[in-house]
C-alpha cells in the first residue's frame, strides 16, 4: 500500500509539472463552459414553437386545423396523445399543447361555439405573447373559411408549470462529458511514452509490480476526472445558474463510469501503438469524431441521417446523454439503463482487449 501511495504522489507531481497537459484537462473545458455560457446562458429559441396537438375529433374542422398549424412556417407540429403532449410540455420539449376535443366538427357545423384548451409554458414569455395569438389566428382563420362565420371557436389558455432549461443545460453535460473523454483518451498517451523510453522495461527488473504502475496511473486518472468535473459543475452553478436535478452522489457515479470507460478506452487503443507519434494519430482518429458527432455540442437529430450508426454506436453519446438526465433533467434520448448498459459493455470490451494486445517492451 505504501508502494501505490508513493506511485500516485509521483504521478501527481509529474502531471502537475506538465502545464500543457493541465491545460488540455482542466482550463480547456473551463474554457469551452465560459465561452458557451456565455453565449447560450440566458436566450429563448424564438424562431419556431413546438406546438403539440391532442387529436380527439377525426371531423373536418379538426383536419383543417391541423393543416392549418402544419403549414405554418413557426410551427414543428406533434400529434400524440393527451397525457404524452403534456409531459413533453412540462419537461421543456413542447411550447404549447392544443387540445381538439370530441364533437368539435359537428358543433361548429351547427353554429355552436367551442373552447379549445391551449396548454402553454407560463415561464416563457413568448408562448404566452406569440404563441397563444397565433393559435387565436389560426383558429379564426380556419372557422371563416369553414363556415364564413369566425368567432365560434375560442382558444382557452391555461398555463403549465414546465420545467425551463436554457441552452447552456444541454451544452454543461455535454463539455463534462468531452472532459472526461478527453482525459481518459490522451492521458494513456503516458503509458506509450514510458514503454518508447524503455522505462517500463527498467521497472520490470525492480520488485514493483507492473500492475500497481497500472493501477497508480489509473488512480491519478480517476481523481483528476472527479476534480474535473467538480470544477465544470460549480462553474456552472453559480455562474450561469445551471440547476443539478439529481444528488451529487449519483452525478460522481456516473462521472466515475464515464472516467473508466475512456481511460480503459485509451489504455485499448495505446496498446497497438508502438511510438508517441502512432499513439496520437490513433487517439485522435478515434477523439474528433466523438468530438462532434455524439451530441456534445447540439442534438444528434442535427446529424444526417447516414451518419447515425456511427453516432449510435459512439460511448460518448450514451455518456453526454446519461449526464444531461441526472445533471439538468434533459429530455432523455435514450432510457437511463440503455446508457448504463453501453457504456458497461465499452468499459468491458476494452478492458478485455487492452489487457489481451497490451505489451510492456
Amino acid at each position: 500500500m505504501k508502494a501505490f501511495i508513493q506511485l500516485v504522489i509521483a504521478n501527481i507531481k509529474e502531471l502537475l509539472r506538465d502545464r500543457m497537459s493541465m491545460f488540455w484537462f482542466i482550463a480547456f473545458p473551463i474554457f469551452f463552459i465560459l465561452l458557451f455560457g456565455a453565449i447560450f446562458s440566458g436566450s429563448e429559441d424564438t424562431t419556431s414553437f413546438a406546438v403539440g396537438v391532442v387529436q380527439q375529433d377525426n371531423g373536418p374542422i379538426a383536419k383543417g386545423l391541423e393543416a392549418a398549424l402544419t403549414s405554418a412556417p413557426v410551427v414543428k407540429l406533434h400529434i400524440g396523445a393527451q397525457d404524452a403532449e403534456l409531459a413533453a410540455l412540462r419537461k421543456g420539449s413542447r411550447d404549447l399543447v392544443i387540445i381538439l376535443p370530441a364533437g368539435l366538427s359537428s358543433a361548429v357545423r351547427n353554429r355552436h361555439r367551442v373552447k379549445i384548451p391551449v396548454y402553454y409554458d407560463g415561464t416563457k414569455q413568448m408562448s404566452s405573447q406569440v404563441g397563444i395569438p397565433l393559435v387565436e389566428q389560426v383558429l379564426n382563420q380556419v372557422e371563416a373559411q369553414a363556415t364564413g362565420h369566425p368567432l365560434l371557436l375560442e382558444a382557452r389558455p391555461q398555463a403549465v408549470q414546465a420545467v425551463t432549461l436554457k441552452e447552456i443545460d444541454y451544452l454543461l453535460p455535454g463539455i463534462l462529458a468531452m472532459a472526461l473523454m478527453q482525459l481518459g483518451l490522451f492521458s494513456a498517451l503516458r503509458l506509450v511514452s514510458l514503454r518508447e523510453r524503455k522505462i517500463l522495461k527498467r521497472l520490470g527488473a525492480t520488485p514493483l509490480p507492473r500492475g500497481l504502475l497500472i493501477i497508480s496511473e489509473v488512480t491519478v486518472r480517476l481523481l483528476l476526472a472527479m476534480m474535473q468535473a467538480l470544477l465544470i459543475v460549480i462553474i456552472g452553478r453559480l455562474v450561469f445558474g445551471v440547476t443539478i436535478v439529481s444528488s451529487w452522489y449519483l452525478v460522481a457515479a456516473w462521472v466515475l463510469l464515464g472516467a473508466c470507460t475512456f481511460v480503459s478506452l485509451g489504455y485499448m487503443l495505446v496498446s497497438f501503438a508502438r511510438t508517441m507519434e502512432s499513439g496520437q494519430g490513433i487517439i485522435q482518429l478515434v477523439q474528433f469524431p466523438m468530438m462532434f458527432l455524439a451530441g456534445t455540442f447540439f442534438p444528434i437529430s442535427f446529424i444526417p441521417g447516414f451518419l447515425q450508426p456511427l453516432v449510435k454506436a459512439m460511448p460518448l453519446t450514451y455518456l453526454a446523454d446519461a449526464l444531461r438526465q441526472v445533471i439538468t433533467g434533459n429530455p432523455p434520448l435514450f432510457s437511463i439503463g440503455a446508457d448504463l448498459g453501453i457504456l458497461l459493455a465499452w468499459l468491458a470490451g476494452s478492458l478485455f482487449l487492452g489487457i489481451r494486445f497490451f505489451r510492456w517492451e
